[in-house]
């Protein structure tokens, strides 16, 4: 019987054509399920191929599942591999159709061709089907005792499949023994590689539940079982070589004749071709030698050269993961790689990921006798059309500076750098000069003499805008035009959108004005004016502090603002040692391409104060919300919303500085006193312009005290709601409140808690985390007024600390609330 000719309706396998095309792919595959004709699996592929395609792109074709697998009634693995496919797919999410998968694998599983057998049983573990488990003990039982090495392996992976669906069949049936003692005897190495993986992840999941496993965990590392492996490594491929080099980095030798008999044997594996394998080498050289200080540094010297080498070999990709551990050894001891720089100069083809590491590197390895060499290659870096290294090469020069290696030509580069017109040079310059001045004051004539000659309107990134105003303040008395500059920058305040530049604005004109009072006095006033009017809580407190130190002493605010300064000697490290030591510990993994540690990345729990919580939609919404809010009303913006950085909250600030929770008098330019120009109540309009001495009685009459308090016991908050108005309202109030021990003991886990303020009128609309670290959203309403009050709550068990944040419709009410906040937080816990 000829196999029938095949439907012309659609012209892609991916376009099905109309609603009859599942049902002609039926009828297909059923005339052709009995057919024994030539050139039938042909025909079979064809539509295997183009049920394949309709399953991936999301057609429902389960309908099929009967024709399908009676058409795989066949030797061709191509046929059987897409069958599997398919039948894997339906068979998980079909309950109905996975007992026919599972009498079809499992006769597939005793057929005669291994690869056929191997490949359903790979697909019978695939199913992950908890209420059929017991189908599976039999075929992995025969396939760890089948003759051909590929069915074994397959059954090995599968007993670790088998533990993960359910742990107690697999340790019932005895498989963690079996698998023990196919890795001592059974022939092939990749078996027994497979073996030592799935018996190191049962024995460690075991091992809190079960002193036996415990025992076998510890037993891997014994010295007859690490030597039998060291002496069959090269029998291994290299996957295999990478996992047993692992459990030998977790080895305790007993003495040093042990250390140096093992990397006598691994010696050879540096020269290995696999970078992996080279790198799991090298991290059991380094571990093994942790204790013994001058044989660590011997080791350093012995990987140096296959380091260098993995690193101009292979693709970028490759190069970069092997860089980025070069870095790390490079930041440990920079002067065994001093001698090997040249290493490190970045070629005109690499990504600018593996020239960004490659600067770091030559900033590290930087000595008397080098860095004259190094920095002539970063300058012509700086010319770079790849702007973001042309930055890095002259933040590299600067480091090379602060570390004081040949400053005074560093310092006659960087000034060269000043009078280029790019104004990208010229911003990363001037950030770099001022941290000079820092540390060498004694340079401050050559470089003011530059500095001086820039226009302050060319200057418009942030950073370099505020190292500008900084010089401006601290050296006023060297720069002739110090006080008009300030005051054009003045006169330009709502226009400029950084808070960063307004601060230190404030701090530079209050400077200049002790330094050249006649010319400022004027600049100071308009400053302090609108500092006091501005939007951001850090401005408006800064202006209303310098106020009052002016109005109760000049000479103690010069004191404050203008001491002496001594010259910084070390400028802080970006990253802790304790970080940098975690992720040498953790040698050979991501944690060193990342440069964190890999707590920080893995689980979200367990980021501490580092990075909690990337996003609030995957913080869980409180059984309480979920009772008021459909699930697809989940906040589905992120913790940036909510925690907005700087520049983004000023995004948002009106020009006119209304909506801030403070109001203050304008400067008139005509006269040196201010005038008043607010929208607050007048209790609090007397209260500033009386700080701002415009002859308001000192005195007002006392208010009353506020009633206390009352919350609405079942509010209502939509998570929409929450997070529009956590981005419109500011934050009224932030403070650190400290946990009783007996509330520290009782969060165990977020809902806990929720529980306990829901007690006291507080309710939760998101929360997340595990001990130590705990976030909390909550809200509040007043019974009487109809205002909100919301607020984050960070909680870190380990220190009993909570950071509270409080954001609210009546900021006059926030201190009443957070101190009911607080005191139903002080009673979590007690009896």
């Amino acid at each position: 019987m000829a196999p029938p000719a095949q439907s012309q309706r659609s012209s892609s396998p991916s376009q099905p054509s109309g609603k009859g095309e599942v049902s002609d792919l039926k009828s297909q595959l059923r005339q052709l399920a009995g057919s024994r004709a030539p050139g039938v699996d042909d025909s079979k592929r064809e539509l295997f191929k183009k049920v394949i395609s309709y399953m991936t792109i999301g057609i429902d074709v389960s309908a099929l599942f009967g024709e399908m697998v009676m058409c795989s009634a066949t030797s061709d693995i191509v046929l059987k591999k897409m069958c599997y496919l398919y039948v894997g797919n339906y068979a998980k999410v079909n309950p109905d159709l996975s007992l026919l998968t599972i009498n079809f694998l499992q006769r597939d599983c005793k057929d005669q061709d291994p690869m056929i057998r191997g490949l359903a049983l790979r697909s019978l573990c695939l199913l992950k089907v908890a209420n059929l488990v017991e189908y599976l003990v039999g075929p992995l039982g025969l396939g760890l005792k089948d003759s051909n090495n590929y069915v074994r392996m397959v059954a090995v992976n599968g007993v670790l499949k088998l533990y993960h669906i359910s742990a107690s069949t697999c340790i019932d049936a005895d498989f963690p023994a079996t698998l023990k003692h196919l890795m001592f005897n059974d022939p092939d190495t990749q078996v027994v590689a497979n073996c030592l993986s799935a018996l190191q992840e049962i024995w460690t999941l075991e091992a809190s539940t079960s002193e036996e496993a415990a025992r076998e965990r510890e037993n891997l590392l014994s010295k007859s079982i690490v030597y039998y492996f060291l002496n069959r490594i090269k029998e291994f491929n290299e996957w295999a070589q990478c996992l047993l080099l692992e459990l030998v980095a977790k080895y305790v030798p007993s003495d040093s004749n042990e250390i140096f008999d093992i990397m006598n044997v691994l010696e050879d594996r540096l020269q290995h071709a696999n970078g992996a394998v080279v790198l799991a080498t090298i991290k059991v050289f380094l571990q093994l030698t942790l204790s013994m200080t001058d044989v660590h540094q011997q080791v350093y010297e012995r990987i140096k050269a296959p380091l260098l080498t993995l690193v101009s070999s292979g693709s970028p990709e490759q190069s970069y993961a092997v860089l980025s551990h070069l870095h790390l050894l490079v930041m440990r001891a920079p002067y065994i790689f001093s001698s090997d720089y040249k290493h490190f100069y970045c070629q005109y083809n690499e990504p600018s990921y593996v020239k960004k590491l490659k600067l770091e590197m030559l900033t590290a390895v930087a000595n008397e006798s080098n860095t004259y060499e190094i920095v002539t290659e970063l300058c012509e870096y700086a010319a770079n059309v790849d702007i973001p290294i042309a930055r890095e090469s002259i933040r590299a020069v600067g480091k090379i500076a602060l570390q004081q290696y040949d400053v005074n030509a560093i310092v006659d580069r960087l000034l060269q750098f000043l009078e280029m017109e790019k104004d990208f040079v010229t911003a990363e310059a001037l950030v770099l000069v001022k941290n000079l001045l820092r540390k060498y004051p004694q340079w401050s004539q050559d470089c003011i003499a530059v500095v001086g000659n820039i226009s302050s309107k060319n200057v418009q990134e942030p950073k370099a805008k505020a190292a500008l105003l900084w010089m401006l303040g601290e050296y006023a008395q060297d720069m002739h035009d110090a006080p008009y500059v300030l005051e054009s920058l003045i006169e330009n305040w709502d226009e400029e959108h950084s808070a960063e530049v307004r601060l230190h604005l404030l701090t530079a004109v209050m400077k200049c004005f002790f330094k050249r009072a006649p010319e400022t006095q004027k600049a100071l006033g308009a400053a302090l004016a609108a500092g006091l009017a501005d939007f951001h809580q850090d401005v408006h407190d800064r202006a209303l502090l310098y106020y009052r130190l002016l109005q109760y002493n000049v000479s103690m605010a010069e004191r404050v603002v203008n001491p002496p300064k001594q010259a910084v000697s070390v400028f802080a490290d970006t990253q802790s040692s304790e970080i940098k030591d975690r992720i040498f510990d953790e040698f050979n993994s991501l944690s060193v391409v990342y440069q964190k540690p890999s707590y920080m990345f893995t689980d979200k729990e367990h980021r501490g104060p580092f990075e909690f919580s990337d996003e609030l939609g995957n913080l869980s919404i409180s059984a309480e919300a979920a009772d008021t809010v459909v699930p697809a009303q989940r906040v589905e913006e992120n913790d940036k919303d909510l925690l907005l950085s700087v520049s983004e909250k000023e995004d948002g600030r009106d020009a006119s500085g209304n909506g801030s929770a403070y109001s203050a008098p304008s400067y008139n330019s005509s006269t040196p006193a201010a005038t008043s120009q607010t929208n607050s109540s007048p209790a609090s309009s007397f209260a500033i312009d009386d700080l701002l001495g415009l002859g308001f009685p000192s005195e007002t009459a006392a208010m009353p005290s506020p009633p206390p308090l009352k919350l609405k016991q079942k509010a209502v908050l939509d998570p929409g709601t929450f997070q529009q108005k956590w981005r419109q309202l500011p934050v009224s109030l932030s403070q650190e409140y400290s946990l009783s021990p007996q509330g520290v003991a009782s969060l165990t886990a977020p809902h806990v808690l929720l529980q306990h303020m829901q007690g006291h009128s507080i309710h939760c609309i998101a929360s997340g985390g595990q001990p130590p670290n705990f976030k909390f959203f909550f809200f509040g309403q007043e019974a009487e007024e109809e205002s909100t009050f919301l607020v984050e709550c960070i909680i870190n068990t380990s220190s009993a600390k909570s950071q509270i944040k409080i954001r609210a419709d009546d900021q006059s009410s926030s201190q009443a609330f957070l101190t009911l906040f607080q005191s139903a937080l002080s009673k979590f816990g007690l009896p």
